[in-house]
């Protein structure tokens, strides 16, 4: 059983134990010739006696040791004028035999795309501090500076790595001070050309930065206001200052996709505004879900290795099934809509056979096998998001069954917020996020977690919807069929990772290992199981690929398969407390009673 972790709230981040305080860690970092994709650092560390040790992370943002030391190169130390020796002691860690101050030089490449990497080319720079910066190991409570020079005079910077300082104003640099590593670590940073506005009406303030094309502002401001009011006004009020959405769109998000949380910000690629509402909608309510109600297994921090968790199905999973009801209770999707998303996700979840033995807990501790294709394939894994939504929707129905629709999942996320979040405490976890459900609903929900979260026992889809009057029906449906596989990569890029012997795509000559970089004229759909359902079968499919450093195009057409799927709808004569439930589900209400 894990223990509870005191903690307390620095700049940008949460920070996990407690050293004496001692002098500023300085980092300087060149942007000079951004064509090149080369940092070039500087880092400054005052009073050391002997030796000091650095290291750089070997992850950051994603739950995959990536080892940022292999981008690393030319490190270098001194003591004053003088040079002194660097020895290198692991594959990510350097120590050095020196006296008071130390400079340590190093350069790093980076020109990966995504929320989840680093990007520095003649158009931006996009910055996640840990893929860059060392850390002395000891020391990671002192507090740290920043100053990027050499910025491109027609750029501007912003995000929350950045501080309005007088200090940084001059020659157009730019930079910040934070209480600590982690703080720094988790304060992502946008430079280049881009648009910046506010958000009206939101106090605190929200700004949106946006890098790139296919986009329109008015779209973006209304969406981002309706999911930040409701999402606010669901946990009681802000928990920042301020808060930054930076987006990558079209042509800027180069084939990445994806979110990522920060806990004063999110960074968002997305190949146009039409998929923005499902994503900002995940990432605003990581605010709360695991960036301030945080599980205990993933404190304190290690940046050095893997570090195993079996909460990722609420922390990731229950912040879908937030993601979905924004955007049901906000009006920005129909009823319709939810009922479809949710029927994809039960969807998904039944056509992978690893659903009969991986349960959603050891989906969570084997999250950081995701980096190799094979085990994202069906026979090897389910997503801890795919089956943490559909959990967290079976726990608001049967909250509310048990409650006669006076409590909801929205309690338990409240709950956990002022006991942990608030209280500066993290939570054990499964363990605590079913003791609080059982306060809300005043019972026992041990049977329930211990079959379906801490065991892969088919889930209770049928028995559970039907207390909100609703039903899954099976049915046949004539699919498209692309004839071949693929997987994102880390860095956000389409691989095909095989093609179905005898199909249209092998005959058109489509290849494994093939990377998709375009489609039909755009992005590579990010829900590839939704392009299948909407697309019909015989329909003409364009690629574009890149295969040995060359563009190649293809054209074929869509096979078909009959298959049977699940849909979730409405019950015919649902009975007045299934209505209660279902409607109070769908508007994110209590003591209510549906009108007919």
């Amino acid at each position: 059983m894990s223990r509870r972790v005191r903690f307390v709230v620095g700049i940008s981040a949460l920070f996990y134990f407690s050293l004496p305080a001692r002098a500023t860690i300085r980092y300087e970092v060149s942007l000079a010739h951004p064509e090149q994709h080369v940092f070039r650092i500087k880092m400054t560390i005052p009073d050391v006696h002997g030796s000091v040790a650095v290291q750089i992370p070997a992850w950051n943002a994603l739950y995959q040791v990536r080892d940022f030391s292999s981008h690393v190169r030319e490190v270098q130390a001194f003591a004053g004028a003088q040079r002194v020796g660097v020895v290198k002691t692991d594959k990510q860690a350097w120590k050095i035999a020196a006296d008071g101050a130390v400079t340590v030089n190093y350069t790093t490449f980076w020109d990966e795309p995504g929320p989840f990497a680093t990007q520095l080319n003649e158009e931006h720079a996009f910055i996640n501090a840990a893929m860059i910066l060392f850390y002395v190991p000891e020391r990671r409570n002192e507090e740290v500076s920043t100053v990027f020079v050499d910025v491109p005079p027609e750029w501007q910077a912003d995000g929350p790595g950045i501080q309005s300082n007088a200090e940084y104003g001059r020659n157009h640099n730019f930079g910040g001070t934070f209480t600590n590593y982690d703080a720094l670590a988790d304060a992502p940073i946008e430079a280049g050309r881009f648009e910046k506005f506010q958000i009206p009406g939101l106090t605190p303030q929200v700004s949106v930065i946006v890098h790139g094309n296919d986009w329109r502002k008015g779209t973006l401001e209304r969406d981002l206001k309706k999911i930040c009011e409701y999402e606010l006004k669901l946990m009681g009020g802000a928990p920042y200052k301020s808060y930054t959405f930076i987006y990558h769109v079209g042509k800027a998000a180069n084939g990445a996709g994806g979110g990522m949380e920060h806990a004063n910000a999110t960074a968002i690629a997305i190949p146009s505004d039409q998929f923005l509402d499902g994503v900002s909608a995940h990432e605003f309510f990581h605010l709360w879900n695991v960036k301030r109600i945080r599980p205990a297994s993933l404190e304190p921090i290690d940046y050095s290795k893997e570090q195993y968790t079996r909460a990722l199905w609420f922390a990731e999973g229950v912040t879908s099934t937030y993601g979905s009801f924004t955007l049901v209770r906000s009006g920005l999707w129909t009823k319709q809509q939810f009922y479809m998303d949710l029927s994809e996700q039960i969807n998904e979840l039944e056509s992978r056979p690893a659903n009969k033995w991986q349960s959603a807990e050891q989906s969570s501790l084997d999250a950081w096998l995701e980096k190799y294709g094979q085990y994202s394939q069906p026979d090897y894994s389910v997503s801890y998001y795919t089956k943490g939504q559909v959990l967290g929707d079976l726990l608001d129905v049967l909250i509310r069954d048990r409650t006669d629709n006076q409590k909801s999942l929205d309690d338990v996320m409240r709950l956990m917020n002022e006991k942990f979040a608030k209280g500066g405490e993290t939570y054990r976890d499964s363990l605590d996020v079913r003791l609080t459900t059982e306060k809300v609903a005043g019972g026992s929900f041990e049977d329930f977690f211990e079959r379906y979260v801490a065991r892969p026992e088919p889930l209770p889809y049928e028995k559970v919807l039907g207390l909100a009057g609703l039903e899954l029906r099976i049915v046949e449906v004539r699919r498209a069929v692309l004839g071949f596989a693929g997987a994102r990569e880390a860095n956000g890029r389409f691989v095909v990772e095989s093609v179905e012997p005898g199909s249209d795509a092998e005959r058109a000559g489509l290849r494994g290992g093939d990377q998709v970089v375009g489609w039909n004229g755009g992005d590579v759909p990010r829900k590839l199981e939704r392009y299948k359902r909407n697309a019909e079968p015989g329909a003409t499919l364009r690629l574009r690929v890149q295969r040995n450093g060359k563009d190649v195009s293809l054209e074929f057409q869509l096979g078909e398969a009959k298959e049977t799927t699940r849909l979730v709808s409405e019950l015919p004569g649902a009975n007045e407390k299934q209505k209660r439930i279902r409607e109070g589900m769908l508007r994110g209400t209590t003591h209510e009673v549906a009108a007919d």
